[in-house]
């Protein structure tokens, strides 16, 4: 009886969480990277796509076809959770140019 689809949602949501599972039961993350540190990085940095390397990842063959898909696809996920993570705290940081979008904001700057 598989949990294929639970896993699936866990590692949606906490794709830290299920990289570190992975790690602990199944020898996946081992198969997939020769040395310790670059599976680390990915957890720290790029959850997302060091989760669907090894998901994705076949020790006979590697990567091929549609596998570098998947990969980009985490990719871009991570890079968009920084580039959010960054805009919606940039108030946050000293010396940041607030930025406006709305067409009042700027007809009002016009007018003054």
């Amino acid at each position: 009886m598989g949990c294929g689809c639970i896993f699936a949602l866990f590692a949606a949501f906490t794709p830290r969480l299920a990289l570190l599972f992975l790690w602990i039961v199944t020898p996946l993350v081992t198969s997939a990277f020769d040395t310790f540190i670059v599976p680390l990085l990915g957890f720290l940095f790029l959850p997302f796509t060091t989760l669907i390397f090894v998901i994705v990842y076949n020790p006979s063959v590697g990567l091929v076809g549609w596998d570098w898909l998947w990969i980009m696809l985490a990719l871009i996920i991570d890079l968009g959770s920084y580039a959010g993570s960054a805009y919606t705290n940039q108030d946050k940081i000293p010396g940041a140019t607030q930025t406006t979008t709305s067409t009042k904001s700027k007809s009002t700057k016009k007018e003054e």
